[in-house]
């Protein structure tokens, strides 16, 4: 009996199970594939948006994915021809100076310098970073063990692997994708389009490196040479594949250039190649009793725009502190509801948003026209936040309509005052790294740095916050500091870095109660 098993290992169930462990609870993590097979998998290149960055960065993530970010650039300007050289040169210069804020449909959202953090880099790469995170902190992790069923038994979630052996927990989190088993065998309905495009990425050798180049607007679809050598991509809208699982052949490949293209493409050698499509599909709830679904296995939908990898990232670190604090047995289970409550209008967003892009990517004179236009519209200042913010998810609210403007918003970013002085002042990460919440009070003196002692002539907080110091910390800041701070006395921010509450001291005691459970005695 564990606390809660995570099926599936790729980087949405890494991340959750790292955000349970940084919560105090137990996870298991079964992942049917080996650690080379999802390699082999890992196709393309993978954009983490802003808003996952500043949560990576709330977990002190971002250097070391910063890291294997470079590093695989510099490999990629290593192997490429010096033409291909200069683009990959050409993508770390925006990178570094922060200009990226994503695409959409293929037009480009640019920012000023300095103006958002993004990053790029292939899913295996973050899938070890989160990897030797969670093993690092005690995570255990099961390669190469599939579970075929999944059931609910009174107080127990359980799992029957292939061997036919099971697994007991409090609860079970699907992060299997879109093909979910844990989906299908809880009952969780899967409403949504069937697919309208036919999707190919591949490894492969052409007879003639010259003969295709990427473009967007091929007459019969589009192609992608990825900054990854060899690695080449279509689209046609042809109603989806036929077999996704049939492995590809050079042949396969080759056809679809031609058709794409209009021109006698011929493929040498085929290393290995997936299907994807724009089937486009939605859970009606992420939970149904002591199952619940993250990732792929709650939403799909297309690829174009790079919005699902991040999609699911952000429901780990929405589920995950929720989720410790329940099954430790802290906080009621009606904490749990809060996840379909928050995440599911964005995900209803995203997968809006991609059907419009794939509309966007068809050929014809007709969408052409449209494109031109969308592509002035976006120039305009105030479209240009809109697309931006939701490109990068920075425009998320999981409180739209509250009184207080920063309530179910991200944290601004601040400087915490030197507790004690003359300590360095602390950033939100900082302030939040271990997976606490954090109540700041914008007036009052500052105490001990956050620890959990309390601050000195500020009696009334402290006997609010009392019986939670085991699940948040106290800091202070200047009401100055904090955007629409003004008569607001207090904040009270949750381990994903989102404002919960905001309000005078009288009301901290039962907002801690609300989020984060019954005070201990």
């Amino acid at each position: 009996m564990t606390d809660v098993i995570i099926v599936g290992g790729g980087p949405v169930g890494l991340l959750l199970a790292c955000e349970l462990k940084l919560g105090g609870a137990d996870p298991l993590v079964l992942e049917a594939a080996t650690g080379e097979e999802r390699r082999t998998r890992s196709l393309g290149l993978r954009s983490l948006n802003a808003r996952t960055v500043q949560s990576l960065a709330l977990r002190d993530l971002v250097e070391p994915v910063a890291g294997e970010q470079w590093a695989m650039l510099d490999e990629l300007a290593a192997r490429h021809e010096p033409a291909g050289a200069d683009l990959v040169a050409m993508m770390v210069e925006l990178l570094r100076e922060g200009l990226i804020r994503g695409h959409f449909a293929g037009l480009p959202l640019l920012g000023e310098a300095g103006d958002a953090e993004y990053l790029m880099l292939k899913q295996d790469r973050l899938e070890a970073v989160l990897a030797e995170r969670a093993a690092g902190i005690g995570v255990r992790i099961r390669q190469g063990c599939a579970v075929r069923d999944v059931a609910q038994e009174g107080s127990a979630a359980v799992a029957t692997l292939a061997d036919g052996r099971t697994v007991r927990a409090a609860y079970l989190v699907g992060c299997d994708g879109g093909r979910s088993l844990v989906r299908k065998r809880s009952g969780f309905a899967f409403e949504g389009t069937p697919a309208t495009m036919t999707g190919r990425t591949a490894v492969a050798e052409l007879a003639s490196a010259e003969a295709v180049t990427s473009s967007l607007r091929h007459p019969g679809g589009l192609v992608n040479l990825s900054l990854v050598p060899g690695e080449i991509a279509t689209i046609e809208f042809d109603g989806g594949p036929d077999d996704r699982d049939a492995p590809m052949t050079a042949g396969e490949l080759e056809a679809s250039l031609r058709r794409v293209t209009g021109h006698d493409v011929v493929v040498k050698r085929l290393e290995t190649g997936i299907r994807y499509s724009d089937n486009t599909r939605h859970a009606g709830t992420y939970r149904k009793g002591r199952v619940l679904l993250a990732g792929d296995a709650a939403h799909v939908h297309s690829p174009i725009g790079g919005q699902g990898l991040n999609l699911g990232l952000q429901d780990a670190v929405n589920l995950g502190w929720k989720l410790a604090l329940v099954a430790r047995g802290l906080a009621p289970e009606a904490l749990l509801d809060t996840y379909t409550a928050e995440r599911h209008p964005v995900a209803a967003r995203v997968l809006r948003n991609t059907r419009a892009q794939v509309a966007l990517m068809r050929p014809g004179a007709q969408v052409e026209a449209l494109r031109e236009v969308l592509a002035e519209v976006i120039e305009l200042p105030d479209a240009k936040r809109h697309f931006t913010g939701m490109a990068d998810g920075t425009e998320v609210d999981y409180a739209p309509g509250s009184a207080h403007p920063l309530v179910g918003r991200f944290a601004p970013r601040l400087e915490a005052l030197p507790e004690p002085a003359p300590a360095k002042a602390r950033t939100l990460p900082e302030l939040l790294r271990d997976g606490r919440g954090l109540v700041l009070a914008l007036s009052g003196t500052p105490g001990d740095g956050g620890h959990g002692e309390g601050a000195p002539g500020d009696g009334g907080l402290d006997a609010a916050v009392a019986g939670h110091r085991d699940r948040v910390r106290v800091a202070h800041a200047e009401p100055s500091a904090v955007p629409g701070g003004g008569a607001t006395e207090v904040l009270l921010v949750r381990p994903d870095g989102y404002v919960a509450w905001a309000g005078g001291r009288d009301g901290v005691a039962a907002a801690l109660t609300t989020w984060f459970g019954p005070p201990r005695a």
